[in-house]
C-alpha cells in the first residue's frame, strides 16, 4: 500500500478541522498542532505548561535560515472568551504552512492560546466567559480564596444575570425590546427599576457579587504597559504567570519580529490610532509617536480592502496590562490587533420614535441582528426565581448568553480565516527590503580604488518603528565591509544605521588598498540582509 505524503495528510487535516460544526476544545487544537508539526515548514515547541497543566506553544513557521528573516508573531487567545481569535490564528498557520512563496521572504510565529483554561470554560458543562488562568487569587483582597463565584440559579448551564425590582435600580427595559436592559440615570416614575448583578449568590455577604472567582489571573491584564495594579485578574505584579513570562522570555530572544498581528478585542485596523502630542511627549510616552501613526493609517487602509465586513461600534483601543499595547510600547515593534468579527450593524427601523442614543447600543443592536438573522440562541428568557439574598422581593435571571457576542457561529468562521490570512499575506508584502544599487568602483592613484553604493529600503514599511528607533533596544542596521582594518583608507569596516524610512537610500563609500574579491553585507534580523560581492 503506497504511503499518504505528509503534505496530503495536512490538507486533509485542514478540511476536517473546518467541516466541524463548533470551536475546538483543547484536545482536537492539540491534535492539529501535531499534524502541523509533520510539515517540514513547522517547527511546534512548548514554552511552558500552566498552572492547570495545558501547553503555551509556539509554531516557528518558515524556511532556509528562518532568524535572520523578517518576522510577523500572530497571536490567539490572548482573552479566553474570544474563542474566534484561536480558530483563527490555528487557521492562519494551516494555510501559510503550505505558502512557499511567503515562506521564503518572511518568517511567522503563530502562538495559538495564551489562555487555555479560560478557553477550556467555553467546552465546559457551565459556561461563562472567563478571562483568568488557573491560578489561586485573592481577587478581592479579603484573605480568602474563591469564595464567592458564580452560581447557576436556573441550571441552564450559562452565566447570565439577575435583575432585582427596586426603585433604587438604574435599569429599566428598553423601549423597543423588554428584553434587554439600558443604564438610566433619570427616568419616568412608571418604569420599573432594575439592579442589576451577574448570576450568583453573595456568599461572603460583602454586598458584592461574584468577586471571589474560582478563575486567577487574565492573560491580557498582566502584561508591563500601563499595569493596572490592584485590580482583579491583574495579579499582584506584572507578568507574575508562567504563561505571561515564558512568551516575553522566548520573544526577547527572537530578534527578527518586525511586527504583531494580535486577535484580541483591541482594534487599531478598522480604527487605526490616534496621535496625541502631548502625551507623546511625557518621558513615559502613552501615545504612539507620529510616524508610527502614519504607518498604522497605512496598513488600516490595507485591511480594510481585505476584510469584506465593515467596521462598527469597534472603539477598543486597548486597555491597561493588555499585549497589544506592550508589544509598542514597550517591545518598540509595530502592533496590530483586531478581534477579526464584530456585530454587524442591524438593519434601522425608520419608524422608531425611540432617542437614538437609547437605540444605538451594542446591546441593542446585537439583539436586533440576532433577530434579523433569525438567530432564537442568544438569549436566555427572563425567569422568576426564589433569591436567599432579596427575600420577598421579584428576582429574575436571564440575558444575553455568553461568547455570542464576541464570537460569530463557527459556520463563518473559514471565510473571516481567509479573509485575515490574506491580509497578513498583504501586510509580509509591506516588510522592509534591504538592497544595495548604483555600485561604482573608480580607481585612484596609488593603487587605491573608491567603492561607492547606495543601500535601499525598498518597501513601503520603515526597518525600525519611530518608537523601537528611540527605545533603543531594536537592533540597528549593520553595515560589513569584508576588507581588513589595514586596507581601508577611508570609511568605517562596520557601520551602524538607527532607521531607513520606507523608500529611503543611503550612501556609502569607502576607498580601500588592494585587488581581488570584496563582500558588503548590510541589515538586522528583523529587516533581513543584503549582500554585495565586488571584483576590484
Amino acid at each position: 500500500m503506497k504511503q499518504i505524503p505528509v503534505i496530503l495528510l495536512l490538507i486533509l487535516a485542514q478540511s476536517l478541522a473546518y467541516a466541524q460544526d463548533d470551536y475546538p476544545d483543547l484536545n482536537q487544537i492539540s491534535k492539529r498542532l501535531k499534524s502541523l508539526d509533520k510539515n517540514s515548514n513547522v517547527n511546534l515547541s512548548t514554552l511552558t505548561e500552566t498552572i492547570g497543566g495545558n501547553d503555551i506553544q509556539v509554531l516557528k513557521i518558515g524556511k532556509g535560515d528562518v532568524n535572520y528573516k523578517p518576522a510577523i508573531a500572530v497571536l490567539g487567545g490572548v482573552e479566553g472568551y474570544h474563542v474566534l481569535s484561536v480558530e483563527l490564528a490555528l487557521q492562519f498557520a494551516e494555510r501559510i504552512a503550505t505558502d512557499e512563496e511567503a515562506l521564503d521572504k518572511t518568517t511567522f510565529y503563530v502562538f495559538p492560546n495564551m489562555s487555555p483554561e479560560a478557553y477550556a470554560q467555553y467546552h465546559h458543562q457551565l459556561k461563562y466567559e472567563r478571562r483568568g488562568n488557573a491560578a489561586n487569587l485573592d481577587h478581592d483582597r479579603d484573605g480568602r480564596l474563591n469564595e464567592d463565584p458564580f452560581e447557576d440559579l436556573n441550571k441552564d448551564g450559562y452565566i447570565t444575570k439577575i435583575r432585582v425590582k427596586s426603585p433604587l435600580g438604574k435599569h429599566i427595559p428598553h423601549p423597543e425590546n423588554e428584553k434587554i436592559l439600558i443604564e438610566v440615570d433619570t427616568t419616568s416614575s412608571k418604569a420599573t427599576r432594575y439592579l442589576v448583578y451577574s448570576e450568583g449568590i453573595d456568599n461572603d455577604k460583602d454586598g458584592k457579587f461574584n468577586e471571589g472567582l474560582k478563575e486567577g489571573v487574565a492573560f491580557n491584564k498582566s502584561f508591563t504597559y500601563n499595569f493596572p495594579a490592584f485590580e482583579p485578574l491583574a495579579g499582584n505584579y506584572a507578568v507574575s504567570q508562567k504563561e505571561s513570562r515564558a512568551l516575553l522570555d522566548y520573544l526577547f530572544k527572537q530578534w527578527n519580529i518586525y511586527a504583531f498581528v494580535t486577535f484580541g478585542p483591541a482594534n487599531n485596523l478598522s480604527s487605526p490610532l490616534k496621535y496625541n502630542a502631548q502625551e507623546a511627549k511625557k518621558r513615559i510616552v502613552s501615545s504612539p509617536l507620529e510616524g508610527d501613526v502614519a504607518i498604522n493609517k497605512m496598513i488600516s487602509d490595507l485591511y480594510n480592502e481585505s476584510i469584506s465586513q465593515k467596521p462598527f461600534m469597534q472603539d477598543n483601543m486597548g486597555t491597561d496590562g493588555d499585549f497589544f499595547q506592550w508589544a509598542y510600547f514597550h517591545f518598540g515593534r509595530l502592533s496590530f490587533s483586531t478581534p477579526g468579527w464584530w456585530i454587524p450593524e442591524a438593519e434601522k427601523d425608520t419608524t422608531s420614535t425611540s432617542d437614538e442614543k437609547i437605540k444605538d447600543t451594542k446591546l441593542f443592536n446585537f439583539m436586533k441582528w440576532a433577530d434579523q438573522e433569525n438567530r432564537d440562541d442568544v438569549f436566555v428568557d427572563w425567569e422568576k426565581i426564589d433569591h436567599p439574598d432579596f427575600a420577598n422581593q421579584t428576582v429574575e435571571v436571564g440575558g444575553v448568553k455568553p461568547f455570542v457576542m464576541e464570537n460569530p457561529p463557527f459556520t463563518k468562521v473559514d471565510s473571516i480565516a481567509i479573509e485575515h490570512t490574506d491580509f497578513i499575506l498583504k501586510l509580509a508584502q509591506q516588510q522592509p527590503k534591504l538592497e544595495f544599487h548604483n555600485l561604482k568602483v573608480e580607481n585612484l592613484k596609488g593603487g587605491l580604488k573608491r567603492i561607492s553604493v547606495d543601500l535601499l529600503n525598498n518597501a513601503n514599511l520603515p526597518t525600525h518603528s519611530e518608537l523601537g528607533q528611540r527605545s533603543r533596544w531594536l537592533r540597528k542596521i549593520r553595515i560589513d565591509i569584508s576588507a581588513s582594518k589595514n586596507d581601508i583608507v577611508a570609511g568605517h569596516k562596520i557601520e551602524l544605521l538607527d532607521r531607513l524610512q520606507a523608500l529611503e537610500t543611503k550612501s556609502l563609500s569607502w576607498i580601500v588598498k588592494g585587488n581581488g574579491k570584496l563582500n558588503v553585507k548590510a541589515g538586522a534580523p528583523h529587516t533581513g540582509f543584503a549582500e554585495l560581492n565586488i571584483n576590484l
